[in-house]
Order: C-alpha cells, then sequence, then structure tokens
C-alpha cells in the first residue's frame, strides 16, 4: 500500500507520557533550544543551531515535506507538560519498496530517562500499522553508543558502515547504518 499523497497536519500519535504530532511555528523558541544543544549535536551531521530564523526556516520546510508527503516529522510533548522534548522523523520514502529512513533526538535534559524509546516504540507502530512500511532504516554515527542502543532495543540490526560519510566543522565522521525489518515483509 503507498503512502498518502500528504501526511494528515491534525495527526497525533500518544504513548503513556508523551504526544507525538507536527511542530508548529510557535514551537520555535523551544526547537532551537533543542538543537542549539551542544550534546543533542554531538553526533548531528551539521553544526548546532544560533538563530531562531534556523528554527523557523526548519519548521516551515518540515510543513512543506509534511504536506508533499516527503517526510513525516513529529514533535515529542510531554502530556504533563505539553513541553517540546524532541522529535521522531520518517524521511527518504521509497513509495515502491515500502522503504524509509528515520530520525530523532532528545532534549539532553531529558536523556536516559525512556521517552526515546516510548517514542519510537509508538512511531514505529504507527509506521509499520497505518503507512505499512516494510523496512525502516537509520543512520547514527558508530560513536553514539546511546543511539546505538536505542536502536537495538527496537530491533533494528547494525548492517555496516559508511566511512567519512560526514565533515561537519572540519571534523570527518563515519556513518553506522541500522535496518529493521517490519512484520510481515511481504512485496
Amino acid at each position: 500500500m503507498a503512502r498518502p499523497r500528504s501526511f494528515p497536519n491534525d495527526l497525533c500519535l500518544h504513548s503513556p507520557r508523551l504526544w507525538l504530532r507536527p511542530m508548529r511555528h510557535a514551537d520555535a523558541p523551544q526547537w532551537l533550544t533543542i538543537m542549539s544543544d551542544p550534546v543533542v549535536m554531538r553526533y548531528w551531521h551539521h553544526a548546532p543551531w544560533q538563530f531562531l530564523a534556523e528554527a523557523e526556516g526548519a519548521l516551515a520546510a518540515d510543513r512543506e515535506g509534511l504536506v508533499g508527503g516527503c517526510l513525516l516529522k513529529l514533535g515529542m510533548y510531554r502530556r504533563d507538560t505539553d513541553a517540546l522534548i524532541g522529535m521522531c522523523q520518517l524521511f527518504n520514502i521509497d513509495d515502491a519498496s515500502r522503504r524509509g529512513e528515520i530520525g530523532y533526538c532528545l532534549s539532553s535534559a531529558l536523556q536516559g530517562r525512556g521517552y526515546m524509546d516510548e517514542a519510537l516504540t509508538c512511531f514505529i507502530d504507527y509506521l509499520a500499522h497505518t503507512l505499512h512500511m516494510r523496512r525502516l532504516e537509520a543512520e547514527i554515527d558508530p560513536r553514539n553508543s546511546g543511539s546505538a542502543r536505542t536502536l537495538e532495543r527496537q530491533g533494528f540490526v547494525r548492517e555496516g558502515t559508511l566511512r567519512a560519510r560526514w565533515c561537519v566543522n572540519g571534523v570527518l565522521s563515519d556513518s553506522a547504518i541500522y535496518g529493521l525489518l517490519l512484520e510481515p515483509a511481504v512485496v
């Protein structure tokens, strides 16, 4: 089954402690706080943001991707405070193969408390059972052991390494490639 031409603007997934929904323009200050944190951005493929305009521009591009059906980026909001604490995304979607890449990040203050596992479990369930994705992939810096453990808890398997994949601020880094086959893995 092909994914919809666009993803619903009002999509809202929930887990015991989180809401996952598209971010809004009003989230730009909180999004900048997350994406400017050197701890969050340590293994990212670009430098930490410095300006509110970067967050606003990214949120506008995310909305276009949502409407165009080429990007599903959902903010992670705590249900008790409605605070934006991170995101999960599906991108590089291949309709014919029912395959796409996922990415995610979480506020450094909340890492190690199970929020990312909770969000990814909910997100992957939606991708598998509503969007009928067959395969998910993730690319992480091999030094990011926390992210590797998160992926492995979700059932991802490390499938290889792309050497010297990224150059951020003059520093080269490899990428570890992880894959997850969703059941049933039929064409």
